[in-house]
């Protein structure tokens, strides 16, 4: 499903909502209301969950539009994708549950919440929007049910609730990366630009082929709190996988909407030739939460920012055995 199968279309609405709620919280003291509660506050409560479900349900109903208005309907029934595009879009659903549940947490904190409940409601949250989606694909009759997906959603979810109870605080954040890739001319360039897209947001989106998720560690946090070393410096570790055209392997069928097993003769392309590999980074990073500002829009900013790996050298190892730098 490409972009929705990644990101999810909304993650980026509820980032964004969840986010300035939050730093609205922290900056306007002298504003009684976005001041965080010490004990419950109902209506806050009402406020950050009706905020989530009302953006959330609007962008459900347009997206089954958008989407799914098309799309045969049938029975609930599974589908297992386990291996489809080398885990990268599994990856994608780790990432994005992971950041809707740590900024729900942090709103949930806002209210007064108590702080375990706060943990377990808004370390849920980034579950349950991603996994609701995974019951439209289920009554798609292209799609269904992915217990993988909703596996990746539960863990998303669980490193947000796990560093909150360990640490009160996140110490590995999960980060996205993207890199336009280079196709060759003929008939590869033709199918990417058939499953990925041309334009620049489809490509910063929907190619697997140039997404790396990575897993961000704050060194400062780990050591003792007297220590002058940098709280704003991450080692990352990152994920990605090249050459891809296809979900499990690389044959297709040039005829439009049709899978390679229902295709006819004389339409299959088979590329296998083409080795898939998954590639493994090291990287430094920066933790842009860490970086002290007061200004209300730069928090704003920073915290944007801090979903996104910032482009450095990394040391990358694949599976073709090669080992190399590269410059970002």
């Amino acid at each position: 499903m490409g972009v929705l199968k990644y990101i999810k279309g909304i993650s980026i609405l509820i980032f964004v909502l969840l986010m300035c709620l939050e730093i609205q919280a922290q900056d306007r003291k002298s504003a009684q209301f976005f001041k965080p509660d010490t004990t419950l506050n109902k209506m806050k409560v009402g406020v950050v969950t009706g905020s989530i479900l009302t953006i959330y349900g609007g962008a459900l109903i347009g997206l089954n539009q958008y989407w799914y208005k098309d799309i045969p309907r049938s029975r609930f029934h599974f589908h297992n994708d386990g291996r489809d595009w080398m885990q990268i879009d599994k990856a994608g659903h780790i990432y994005s549950a992971y950041f809707q549940s740590r900024w729900a947490v942090g709103m949930y904190r806002w209210t007064g919440m108590e702080d375990k409940k706060a943990i377990w409601v808004g370390g849920m949250t980034g579950t349950f929007l991603q996994s609701s989606i995974e019951i439209l694909d289920a009554f798609s009759a292209d799609w269904g049910f992915s217990a993988w997906d909703f596996g990746a959603n539960v863990l998303g979810s669980a490193i947000v609730i796990s560093q909150e109870l360990a640490w009160k605080e996140q110490r590995i954040s999960l980060k996205i990366s993207t890199i336009p890739q280079k196709y060759p001319e003929g008939e590869l360039k033709n199918r990417a630009s058939d499953l990925y897209g041309t334009s620049l947001p489809e490509l910063f989106l929907k190619d697997y082929n140039a997404v790396t998720t990575w897993a961000s560690v704050n060194i400062a946090s780990f050591i003792k709190r007297d220590t002058r070393f940098p709280d704003w410096i991450n080692i990352a570790v990152g994920y990605g996988a090249r050459n891809m055209y296809g979900g499990s392997e690389n044959i297709w069928c040039t005829e439009e909407g049709t899978k390679a097993g229902d295709c006819p003769p004389g339409m299959i392309v088979d590329r296998t030739d083409v080795q898939r590999n998954r590639q493994f980074y090291i990287s430094p990073d920066i933790d842009f939460t860490r970086i002290p500002v007061r200004r209300k829009g730069f928090k704003i900013l920073l915290n944007m920012l801090n979903m996104v790996k910032v482009p450095f050298p990394s040391l990358e190892i694949n599976t073709q055995g090669k080992v190399r730098v590269q410059p970002y």
